[in-house]
C-alpha cells in the first residue's frame, strides 16, 4: 500500500474505532437494560479519553492519527500536512465517523429497540447543546478545539518516551470532557458528530427521531474555527 493511501486508511481506520469505542460509552450509560445505565458524565468522559487513546494508539504507525477535521486543517496551516491530503484525509475521518456509528448500533441493537427517548438516542451518535444558542455553542466549541490543538502542539515540543503520546491525547480529551464538555458535548470533531448523525439519518434504528440537521453546522463550524485560531496563536508563540 502506497504511503498516501495507508494514511488516509489510517485515518479512516482511526475515526471508526474512536467512534466506536467513544459512543459505544454513550451507548452502554445511555441505553436501559445495559450494565452501566446511569453510570454517568464521568463515565463517558473516561470513556471518550480511552477511546481517543486507543484509536490513536492502533492508527499511528501507519500515519498522522489526526482522526479529526479540525486536527487536519491545524497542521495543515501549520505546514505539517501537505493541503493535498486535507480532503481525503477529511472524508476518510467522516466515512471511518460512519462505519464506527454503524457498529455501535448493531452492538445495542437488542438495546436500542426498548429505549424510547428519541433525544437519548440521537444523543449517542453525535452531540447537541445542553442550551440551544447557537452563538455560545459555537464559542464553547471553538474554546475546547483550542485547548486540544494547542495541546497537540505543545506535546510535540517535548520528547515523550516512547509509546506514551497516545495517553496524553488521551488525557487531554478527559480534561477537555469534565471541563467544557457539558455545554454542548465537546464534539470538538467535525467527524466524530457528522459521520454518526449521518449513521443516525440512515440506519433503520428503532425508536429513532430528527437527526437534528440545524444544529449539525455548529460542532463543523466551531471546530475549525478553534483549529484556525489554534494554529494561528501557536505560530505567533513558535
Amino acid at each position: 500500500m502506497s504511503g498516501d493511501i495507508l494514511q488516509i486508511f489510517s485515518e479512516f481506520l482511526g475515526t471508526l474505532i474512536l467512534v466506536l469505542l467513544g459512543d459505544g460509552v454513550v451507548a452502554a450509560v445511555s441505553l436501559k437494560k445495559s450494565k452501566a445505565e446511569a453510570s454517568g458524565w464521568i463515565v463517558i468522559a473516561l470513556g471518550w479519553g480511552a477511546a481517543v487513546t486507543i484509536a490513536v494508539y492502533i492508527s499511528s504507525f501507519m500515519g498522522p492519527a489526526h482522526l479529526n477535521p479540525a486536527v487536519t486543517v491545524a497542521m495543515a496551516i501549520a505546514g505539517n500536512l501537505s493541503w493535498g491530503l486535507v480532503l481525503p484525509f477529511i472524508v476518510a475521518q467522516v466515512v471511518g465517523g460512519i462505519v464506527g456509528a454503524t457498529l455501535v448500533w448493531l452492538s445495542y441493537m437488542d438495546h436500542f429497540k426498548i429505549t424510547d427517548d428519541k433525544a437519548t438516542i440521537l444523543g449517542i451518535f453525535s452531540t447537541g447543546p445542553a442550551i440551544k444558542n447557537p452563538v455560545s455553542n459555537i464559542i464553547t466549541e471553538a474554546i475546547g478545539t483550542i485547548v486540544l490543538i494547542l495541546g497537540l502542539f505543545a506535546f510535540a515540543q517535548y520528547t515523550v518516551a516512547d509509546g506514551m503520546s497516545p495517553v496524553l491525547v488521551g488525557i487531554l480529551i478527559v480534561s477537555i470532557g469534565l471541563s467544557l464538555g457539558g455545554a454542548t458535548g465537546y464534539a470538538i470533531n467535525p467527524a466524530r458528530d457528522l459521520g454518526p448523525r449521518i449513521a443516525h439519518q440512515l440506519l433503520p434504528i428503532a425508536n429513532k427521531g430528527t437527526s437534528d440537521w440545524g444544529y449539525a453546522w455548529v460542532p463543523i463550524v466551531g471546530p475549525i474555527l478553534g483549529a484556525v485560531i489554534a494554529a494561528g496563536l501557536f505560530a505567533l508563540i513558535v
